[in-house]
C-alpha cells in the first residue's frame, strides 16, 4: 500500500469542498500539496477519482464517489485507534469533532477548543460551525462527536445537557426612538421593523416570543447572518433580537448599538452539550464535556458579557 492517511484525508477535504481552494482553506495545507496528494492517489489506484472543470471545481467520478465513502471509513477507523489507546492507558488523545451553532462561534468557539487543546495536547479538536438543524443530522451520522448548541425543538434521540441561560435582548441604533432606554417590551417593540435572524429553528424561536403574547411582529428583513442584522440595526435599518451578548457593543462597520432588556420574562436561550443518546461517549468526549461544564455557566459565557439584569 503506497499511500498515507495524510493523502486520504487531503482527498476527502477536496471532494466535500469540490474544490482544491476550498480544501485548502478549511485544512490549512496549500494547494499543491493537495493536488499532488491526489494526482498521487489516482495513479496508485489506477482511477480517476475527479472531474476537472476550470470554472466549475472538482466533482467526483463515480469511483471517486464510492472511493469517498471508503476512504471516511477508513480514517474513522484509524482514529478508533486512538481512542483504544486513550481508553487502556487512561490518557486523553485522539480527534474530537465539535460542533457549534454558528450565532455561538464566533464568542465560544475559540476559547473553548483552544483551552481544551492545552490543557491536552495529545487531543486535537476539529471544529465545524452551523445552524442548529445541520448540527443534529451531522451528530446522527457520527461526523461530529458532540456540539455546542441551543434547546431548539431536540430530538427525543438526543441528548441535551444545559449549561448556561440566556435571556433574548433587543439592539437598536443610537438614534432609534428606544436607544435612550434600558428595558422595553415585545409590545413596544412590534411597532417597528424587526430584522429577523432566519436560520432553521432559530427563527422559529424568535417568532414564538411575540406569538406567546399574541403579537404579530413587523418584519423588515429575513437574514441568516447575526453580523449583517446586528451591522444593519447599528444602521437604523430596524431593531433585532439576539440571546449571545458579544463583549462589544459595535458592529461590524464600527458604529455603536444599544441594547435593551426586554421586560415580560421571555423565554430564554439554553446552551448546552448536543450528542446523540445512548451513544457511549469515549473518554475523549467525557472529558471534553466536563471541561464545558467547567467552562461555561450562567455567570460565565466565553466571549460574552453578563445577560442585562433588571434594576434590584
Amino acid at each position: 500500500m503506497r499511500f498515507t492517511f495524510r493523502q486520504i484525508e487531503y482527498f476527502i477535504a477536496a471532494a466535500e469542498s469540490g474544490s482544491i481552494k476550498l480544501a485548502s482553506e478549511r485544512i490549512n495545507i496549500s494547494q499543491p500539496s493537495i493536488s499532488t496528494a491526489i494526482s498521487h492517489l489516482e495513479s496508485e489506484l489506477g482511477a480517476q477519482l475527479f472531474l476537472r472543470r476550470h470554472a466549475q471545481g472538482l466533482s467526483l467520478t463515480p469511483v471517486g464517489r464510492q472511493l469517498l465513502a471508503e476512504a471516511k471509513l477508513l480514517l474513522d477507523q484509524a482514529n478508533r485507534l486512538y481512542q483504544t489507546a486513550s481508553e487502556a492507558s487512561e490518557t486523553v488523545r485522539g480527534t474530537l469533532a465539535l460542533g457549534c451553532l454558528v450565532t455561538l462561534a464566533p464568542m465560544i468557539l475559540p476559547e473553548v477548543s483552544q483551552s481544551f487543546a492545552a490543557r491536552y495536547p495529545g487531543a486535537q479538536v476539529l471544529p465545524e460551525v452551523a445552524d442548529q438543524e445541520a448540527l443534529l443530522n451531522r451528530l446522527a451520522s457520527a461526523e461530529l462527536d458532540v456540539a455546542l448548541g441551543y434547546d431548539l425543538m431536540v430530538p427525543d434521540e438526543f441528548e441535551f445537557e444545559p449549561l448556561a441561560e440566556l435571556p433574548p435582548y433587543a439592539i437598536v441604533a443610537q438614534g432609534h426612538p428606544l436607544a435612550a432606554r434600558t428595558a422595553t417590551t415585545l409590545e413596544e417593540l412590534s411597532r417597528y421593523g424587526l430584522i429577523l435572524l432566519d436560520l432553521p429553528l432559530s427563527r422559529d424561536y424568535f417568532l414564538g416570543l411575540f406569538a406567546r403574547e399574541g403579537l404579530a411582529p413587523r418584519i423588515a428583513a429575513r437574514i441568516p447572518h447575526s453580523d449583517v442584522i446586528r451591522t444593519m440595526a447599528a444602521n437604523d435599518f430596524g431593531y433585532a433580537i439576539a440571546n449571545v451578548r458579544p463583549r462589544s457593543t459595535r458592529a461590524m462597520d464600527g458604529r455603536i448599538v444599544s441594547l435593551l432588556r426586554i421586560e415580560g420574562n421571555p423565554q430564554p436561550m439554553q446552551i448546552g452539550l448536543l450528542r446523540v443518546a445512548r451513544r457511549q461517549p469515549t473518554r475523549l468526549v467525557s472529558t471534553f464535556c466536563d471541561h464545558c461544564r467547567t467552562l461555561i455557566s450562567d455567570g460565565n459565557v466565553p466571549g460574552m458579557e453578563a445577560p442585562l439584569s433588571a434594576p434590584s
